[in-house]
């Protein structure tokens, strides 16, 4: 049986997480996740639009996924891998070589990102809802029309 193993925060779940956690699950017969709970996030500077408890139950409800972690430090990585007999170890390949010490415990791969689709993109075009930018937007055009009415009352 080979058990594969990653970690991720999954937040504002897409197809590039769903796209990704159907490869891993065919890379083995078990896939265990580590989902980063909100506090571990916190630390690394990083906020979440979802809760831990939601995007754990979103992970786990993903056919393929047998079991979900809670991901609360950078060193439970190796207490994982050999508590749950772990054969491969995969992250996206934005963290290429960063977990290459962990390949004395099992084999250590790094996945292609899905092209055109990231949490990060998801989080830039939803800023724009921000209500500090609806205030800047408001502003502008308030400039153009001004600038409008004076080149208006030029003609």
């Amino acid at each position: 049986m080979t058990t594969v193993l990653t970690y991720g925060t999954f937040d504002l779940f897409h197809i590039g997480h769903l796209r990704l956690l159907e490869r891993l699950s065919a890379m083995g017969d078990r896939l265990i996740v580590g989902v980063s709970t909100d506090e571990f996030n916190a630390g690394k500077g990083k906020s979440t639009v979802v809760p831990y408890d939601d995007r754990a139950a979103i992970v786990g409800a993903i056919k393929g996924v047998d079991l979900v972690l809670p991901e609360e430090s950078w060193e439970q990585k190796r207490r994982d891998i050999v508590e749950h007999e772990v054969d491969v170890f995969v992250m996206g390949d934005d963290w290429a070589g960063k977990f290459d010490d962990l390949s004395d415990l099992c084999r250590v791969e790094y996945l292609p990102r899905t092209k055109g689709i990231s949490t990060t993109g998801l989080k830039e075009m939803l800023r724009v809802l921000d209500p500090n930018h609806i205030e800047e937007m408001q502003d502008a055009l308030r400039v153009v029309s001004r600038l409008l009415d004076h080149y208006r009352d030029l003609t």
